[in-house]
């Protein structure tokens, strides 16, 4: 994943920061507790798409 490229990438829904989870290939966002998949080093920055995080899994 390019540094300048999560530089500027935000969360679509609140526009809050991402975390790069680099081991599941995921951006995270927090405030959402959702999780965005990279496929192909490409962010799927589409909220239908992303995998919603389970209150007891840790982010």
């Amino acid at each position: 994943m390019d540094a300048k490229l999560l530089e500027i990438l935000v969360c679509p829904v609140c526009k809050s920061p991402l975390v790069y989870k680099k081991p599941e290939q995921e951006l995270v966002c927090k405030p959402c507790r959702l999780a965005y998949a990279i496929k192909d080093d490409i962010p799927v920055m589409l909220e239908d798409e992303a995998r919603k995080i389970k209150a007891l899994e840790e982010i």
